[in-house]
């Protein structure tokens, strides 16, 4: 029995032996094998082949510059006795309100009150009725001037009598026309002068050509009873009358005017509507129109100084334009202002071709000269040779 276990643990070891010799002179070999190309030593790294084009690295999104922050406009005090601009309408009128609040923020002599109602219009009166509603808003502000902006809520049904008309038919028109003029009768009674801001264009085409007809409808509104049409159409179209989203402000650069509903106008499009109505605007208030230097008074018990002498305006001489749209010319041939030609003598052989279509005679023998003249009798001929001596 211990023979018998002896040799199965002598067969063991020989076995085992036999296993992990060949692994073993594997490992002291460093020939190459198949298993290095299965299974890598851990030690060992495998080089890319040289013709194999490493992969670049890609190149960094260059993040777009942005545009430059905005000058803020200095914000005055306003003064006890600021005259105020009243701006009344739709909610078209809050974005003009705040563009003519920022317009003026540097002046302590205007103050702008904003009283819009975002959902009124001249169809729902039940909403809102601005031609009622109008007198008692002036009697609390005591405004210098008002600025109106209304009409974007309109395109729908409007009640006339126990009927609902359809937008822009005709019973719908005249009644609509007639609610535009009592407003402006309301605005003519209180006597304060107004501007009347029309519809800028909207991303809808529909929406767009009712707009111009309403623009007409506030125009003659407003021409009829003594107050100012304000058109900004163009402000918010490109070069062929189509809506845009973004576009120039007022200083040429372009932004982004209006939202993506292409109805609200941005921050940007209200200081452009507030732009289209500035001038006007300082024209009621007796202001310098934008853009142009003014002088404040100082208050009383100041010293103030001298104001510089102004510089003494360069005189340029220009010749006048000739009205080329008038028939007559404005009754001369010249233009105005051109001091008249010396008049040629008509006796000299220039001015007689020209005027008179005379040409001076031709000196004979030349090359103008085609006079015809008499042939010379054979006698006499030869008789003139005879008499002239022979040359030698």
């Amino acid at each position: 029995m211990p023979i018998l276990v002896l040799a199965l643990a002598v067969l063991v070891v020989t076995a085992a032996g036999a296993f992990h010799a060949p692994a073993f002179a594997q490992e002291q070999s460093r020939g190459w094998s198949l298993r290095d190309l299965l299974f890598p030593r851990r030690s060992e790294r495998i080089e890319p082949p040289l013709d194999v084009e490493k992969p670049r690295p890609k190149p960094k999104k260059k993040s777009k510059p942005r545009p430059p922050a905005e000058p803020q406009t200095p914000i005055v005090e306003k003064t006890n006795d600021a005259r105020v601009v009243l701006v009344v309408g739709d909610f078209l009128a809050s974005g003009l309100a705040e563009g003519l609040d920022t317009a003026f923020a540097d002046n302590p002599a205007v103050r702008i009150v904003g009283r819009a109602n975002g959902s009124s219009g001249f169809v729902r009166e039940d909403v809102y009725n601005w031609p009622v509603e109008i007198k008692s808003l002036i009697e609390t502000e005591k405004p210098a001037a008002v600025v109106l902006m209304l009409g974007s809520n309109d395109r729908q049904q409007m009640k006339v009598g126990d009927v609902r008309e359809q937008p822009r038919s005709e019973n719908w028109t005249k009644e609509y026309e007639r609610r535009t003029d009592a407003l402006g009768k309301a605005l003519q009674d209180t006597k304060v002068p107004f501007l009347w801001v029309g519809m800028p264009a909207f991303g809808l085409s529909k929406m767009n050509s009712d707009m111009l007809a309403f623009n007409d409808i506030y125009h003659q509104a407003a021409q009829s009873h003594g107050g100012e049409f304000v058109d900004v159409w163009d402000g918010f179209v490109d070069e062929n009358g189509a809506f845009v989203t973004s576009g120039p402000d007022i200083n040429g650069q372009p932004v982004r005017l209006r939202s993506d509903d292409g109805i609200n106008v941005t921050k940007a499009g209200k200081r452009k509507l507030a732009f289209y109505t500035e001038k006007p605007l300082a024209k009621i208030l007796g202001l310098a129109p934008p853009g142009s230097i003014t002088t404040v008074s100082a208050p009383t018990g100041e010293p103030v100084e001298a104001p510089t002498p102004a510089a003494v305006p360069v005189i340029v001489d220009r010749t006048a334009p000739m009205l080329l749209g008038d028939p007559a010319l404005d009754g001369g041939t010249e233009l105005l202002g051109a001091a008249q030609p010396a008049k040629a003598d008509p006796n000299l052989p220039g001015e007689k071709l020209i005027v008179q279509g005379k040409a001076p005679a031709a000196s004979p023998g030349r090359a103008d000269d085609f006079t015809w003249r008499p042939k010379t009798p054979p006698a006499t001929a030869a008789a003139e040779s005879s008499s002239t001596p022979a040359t030698p």
